[in-house]
């Protein structure tokens, strides 16, 4: 029985709708946050195999847009923390993946590329909350759409933003030193 069967015809048909608005943004916001489009794209996919098995989250009072967020921000996490655990390890067996790959290529993709690694280290080292906070407002969200995907108050979301920025800047600082 493939997954169509299993959803009553009215949510197949919301589920459609929801995927053609929502999908492009979802790979938008996790390619910034794994720095890979293919991933990003798996891991949208994995969010929409996710709604699907969830009927309820299509009542109209369900902060749908907000859940979608939620769950391919957490996705996109769990995606750095995994590939930072991979990364960790690959260095610890004295194998230097990163550094060797890039060395035929340009001065500044390789900055580029050890920036990139930098910041999503220290976002899978942040509290769940403040990485999402950041990722989502990076990506272009609105206070109030950060509100609504975090299940915050949007009264708040101005002086949490500054304590994740803050957060972000002071580890970033420690482990790498010099400016961001």
């Amino acid at each position: 029985m493939d997954a169509s069967e299993e959803i009553p015809l009215s949510l197949q048909s919301s589920l459609e709708d929801i995927f053609h608005l929502q999908y492009p943004r979802l790979v938008g916001i996790l390619s910034r946050v794994t720095g890979d489009r293919a991933r990003a794209e798996e891991l949208a996919s994995e969010v929409f195999c996710r709604l699907s098995s969830r009927p309820s989250l299509f009542r109209p009072n369900h902060n749908l847009e907000g859940w979608l967020y939620r769950t391919a921000v957490n996705l996109g996490l769990d995606a750095l923390r995994v590939e930072a655990r991979r990364r960790r390890n690959e260095q610890a067996a004295g194998t230097e993946a990163a550094r060797g790959s890039s060395a035929d290529n340009p001065l500044a993709d390789m900055l580029r590329s050890e920036r990139r690694m930098r910041v999503q280290a220290v976002l899978a080292a942040l509290k769940p909350l403040r990485a999402r906070l950041l990722l989502l407002r990076h990506a272009g969200l609105s206070y109030g759409e950060l509100a609504d995907a975090l299940g915050i108050q949007r009264a708040s979301v101005g002086t949490l933003l500054a304590r994740a920025a803050a957060d972000f800047e002071k580890r970033y600082r420690s482990w790498y030193g010099g400016e961001l």
